[in-house]
């Protein structure tokens, strides 16, 4: 069932037991959130029980701080999302199919986020999980319903380095992301993309680039570069 403008307004609005504004839209099996202009104003949605795919296409919302997604099939997250939830404070994803540890990154972005969830995602089972959700969201407190210690931070921090000096294992797992793309939205810009095989001293170079990179952006660019070749016609710094 599409989320169509009259779905949510039928859709039953209340104050919740924290006295927020709380929009139930669950078990709709709703496959993606769009119309959400039309719902007003929310301190909360429930997304339960449904078949989203992507976590994103928010309109801007400042008042929104809890979403629940628990249930769904979310596998990637809109790397703009912060941008039109900045304000979000509680985040429940468990039981979905979030997969690598570099697809979490877009969550790095919520500067509020106190409170995450993500049991039961094939993601979960990877090495340092717990230490990488903690070094990429510093403001989250409670993981997977699980305080964050002091000690986790401080591990997180040997393991990964810092933002502006990532350490070379943030680096590898920055360069693995899962092999999925936005449906409807264009590639470079709707322009075909065109790879090229790197020579052996290309490789070299880039690699030596990777481990000088100054910013995690960077070494995603460059670990794409390495994978998968230059576009052509794109300027390879030297």
């Amino acid at each position: 069932m599409r989320l169509t403008t009259e779905l949510l307004a039928s859709a039953p609005s209340y104050l919740n037991p924290l006295n927020d504004r709380e929009l139930d839209l669950r078990g709709h099996k709703i496959p993606a959130i769009e119309n959400l202009g039309v719902a007003g104003p929310q301190d909360a949605i429930d997304f339960t029980d449904n078949d989203i795919q992507q976590l994103g296409n928010f309109p801007l919302s400042e008042r929104l701080k809890t979403l629940l997604l628990a249930r769904n099939r979310v596998s990637t997250i809109q790397p703009t999302l912060a941008n039109s939830i900045p304000n979000l404070q509680v985040l429940a994803l468990a039981s979905n199919n979030l997969s690598e540890l570099s697809d979490l990154d877009p969550l790095a972005k919520f500067q509020r986020l106190t409170h995450l969830s993500l049991l039961d995602n094939p993601v979960t089972r990877k090495e340092n999980y717990r230490y990488w959700v903690i070094w990429r969201c510093p403001s989250v407190r409670f993981l997977d319903y699980q305080k964050v210690k002091d000690a986790e931070r401080k591990r997180a921090v040997e393991l990964f380095g810092t933002e502006k000096e990532p350490s070379p294992l943030a680096a590898k797992i920055m360069g693995v992301k899962s092999k999925t793309f936005d449906v409807g939205e264009p590639l470079n810009g709707g322009k075909k993309e065109t790879t090229v095989r790197l020579t052996a001293e290309e490789r070299k170079s880039i690699e030596a680039r990777i481990r000088n990179a100054k910013s995690l952006d960077e070494i995603a660019r460059l670990e794409r570069e390495l994978r998968e070749g230059p576009m052509v016609g794109e300027h390879m710094e030297q």
